[in-house]
């Protein structure tokens, strides 16, 4: 159908022009708008030389290098670049991209690719039109013109959530800046404000519980209501409601460095990107209290914690959910310390799989299961997904109050119909952010968890369950053993020196690790603190402690800025 559609408004001669042009809201990378303009295209993971061809005669490695092409991100950052090379760039593969697909072929007529394309074509219009002929204006406003025509029939068709807040933001940029296209604009501002209803619950998030996919939602919604501000037009209520529900959130959800937490796919979001979306919105209210978006944060001084403290999407909306219940990470003033592997979307299908599952996360786990269980993989608007199954049916939190202390209980029953065990982690932080207390509980209270775990402890030959708490370290740390083998020493490169140590039935250990990075071409190596045990009884506990041995140096603390540039590295 979205073939069909795009075929047919192809065949249309909508009038063409700007009525007005919204100011331009995307921001760019200098660095990556470098790379550009020197043929190396890294998306999805993968790096594509184009120096001497035209970028869409490549043959894509995957389905979402393609998606990337198409959706004209990287025009932000040719437009960051903006000197005469990266321009020449811009408006080749624009111009080469009309004729080649615009007559509605290709991967790229998606409404969500579209409404992406469309906003990024009309926030660098005079960009790409620059010293261009009346002929090629013509086809650029032709273009634009069919491919609002599309969106405006076809977005009902895209996937809920982010897909289809694109498509809406798109055909909202496009009704109102181009001639004749104006009608449309009162029906996608109402599909927004009935999507806002729909996606965005009360707590402001939303059902994936992806904090960077709620972010492109929130930047999305800002862009949609400044938009329509400068047309003379109002958003809805329910549109500015939802805007005012997510502000929040994103702030308890943003470590100390300014980045996002890393959970159910998501990444730490582009540098700054968070702060812009925050004070474009005007919406100056604090965190709330309790959970947002079904994860706690403990903070202290110049350090933060975030837990997955709630059980984890499902149906379609675990498609890229992760086994990450109870799971926390650690980020001291701009230096992440305790991390989760992340996403390994962009590694391959192993390696997305590896990230999804418990191992991959800084909680603890019994050895061979996760506590969620991937399904069987089906065909879905993303595409090849397995959703999560046998998920943690309770998921419990409270929150801990004393002189001097913040904490939460938090608990889950995801071992317990097979191992009989529920997990219980207690955490707390001092007020000044230097000392971290865990505990952590494996039990079988019930009767019947009992009786269960008996049986899991007979299949082990009564050798006992095994399980491992892991702390997964930011490949920046540099972590060693220390204490004669009682304690590991962890120096960020900001100068700050942390110590772990523990105590109960385990062995510790400093075993490689992998951070799976968005943007990079591989992998990053690391490490990652292990305290493996086994459960013999019905309650098995492990006490552990992290805490800053030293001050920051003055000299040190966060002046000196990590700029990206060039190509990322390989490991």
């Amino acid at each position: 159908m979205n073939r069909w559609h795009a075929r047919r408004a192809a065949r249309a001669r909508p009038p063409t022009g700007f009525v007005s042009q919204p100011e331009p809201r995307s921001i760019g990378s200098f660095a990556r708008g470098k790379q550009l303009v020197a043929g190396n295209l890294l998306f999805a993971g993968h790096l594509v030389e184009a120096r001497d061809v035209s970028v869409w005669a490549l043959e894509p490695p995957v389905s979402a290098f393609a998606e990337a092409l198409h959706g004209f991100a990287w025009l932000d950052d040719l437009a960051a670049l903006g000197d005469h090379a990266a321009r020449q760039k811009a408006q080749g593969w624009t111009f080469d991209w009309i004729e080649r697909f615009g007559g509605g072929k290709g991967p790229g007529w998606t409404p969500d690719l579209t409404g992406r394309r469309l906003i990024r074509w009309i926030n660098h219009a005079l960009f790409l039109l620059s010293g261009q002929e009346g002929e090629t204006h013509e086809a650029f406003y032709r273009s634009l013109g069919q491919q609002t025509l599309f969106l405006a029939r076809r977005w009902p068709a895209a996937s809920p959530g982010l897909p289809r807040f694109e498509a809406l933001t798109g055909l909202i940029y496009a009704g109102l800046s181009l001639t004749g296209m104006e009608p449309h604009v009162e029906a996608a501002t109402r599909g927004l404000a009935q999507e806002c209803n729909r996606q965005i619950d009360a707590e402001g998030g939303i059902p994936t519980r992806n904090p960077e996919e709620l972010l492109e939602i929130f930047t999305l919604l800002n862009w949609a209501a400044l938009a329509l501000a400068e047309s003379g037009r109002m958003a809805r209520a329910e549109h500015i409601a939802a805007i005012e529900r997510i502000a929040p959130t994103l702030r308890a959800l943003r470590h100390a460095d300014g980045g996002l937490a890393r959970f159910h796919g998501g990444g730490r979001g582009a540098e700054g990107r968070l702060d812009q979306a925050l004070a474009t919105s005007g919406v100056r209210a604090s965190t709330n209290a309790g959970l947002a978006m079904g994860y706690a944060r403990l903070h202290g001084g110049r350090t933060t914690l975030i837990m997955d403290a709630a059980a984890p999407p499902r149906g379609e909306a675990s498609a890229n959910g992760h086994a990450s219940t109870l799971a926390i990470e650690i980020t001291s003033g701009r230096r992440p310390l305790i991390v989760n592997c992340g996403s390994g979307a962009d590694f391959g299908e192993a390696w997305r799989k590896a990230g999804r599952a418990t191992p991959s996360h800084s909680v603890l786990g019994i050895e061979g299961v996760s506590s969620s269980r991937l399904g069987p993989s089906h065909r879905s608007g993303a595409g090849e997904r397995a959703l999560l199954e046998r998920t943690p049916r309770e998921v419990h939190i409270q929150e801990i109050e004393a002189d001097g202390i913040a904490g939460i209980v938090a608990g889950h029953d995801g071992y317990v119909p097979e191992h009989g065990l529920g997990y219980v982690r207690r955490l707390e932080m001092a007020v000044d952010g230097r000392m971290v207390f865990g505990e952590e509980t494996l039990a079988a209270v019930s009767d019947e968890e009992q009786e269960i775990f008996r049986a899991a402890l007979d299949r082990t030959g009564l050798a006992g369950i095994r399980f491992a708490l892991r702390f997964h370290l930011h490949p920046d740390v540099d972590a060693a053993i220390d204490l004669g083998g009682t304690a590991i020493s962890m120096a960020l490169k900001s100068g700050e020196i942390w110590v772990m140590r523990y105590e109960g039935a385990a062995t510790l250990s400093l075993d490689p690790g992998v951070y799976l990075e968005k943007g990079r071409l591989k992998p990053r190596a690391s490490k990652q603190v292990v305290l493996s045990g086994v459960a013999l009884d019905y309650a098995t506990r492990i006490r552990w402690s992290l805490a800053k041995a030293q001050d920051t140096p003055v000299g040190l603390r966060d002046l000196v800025r990590d700029e990206p540039g060039g190509l990322p590295e390989d490991t």
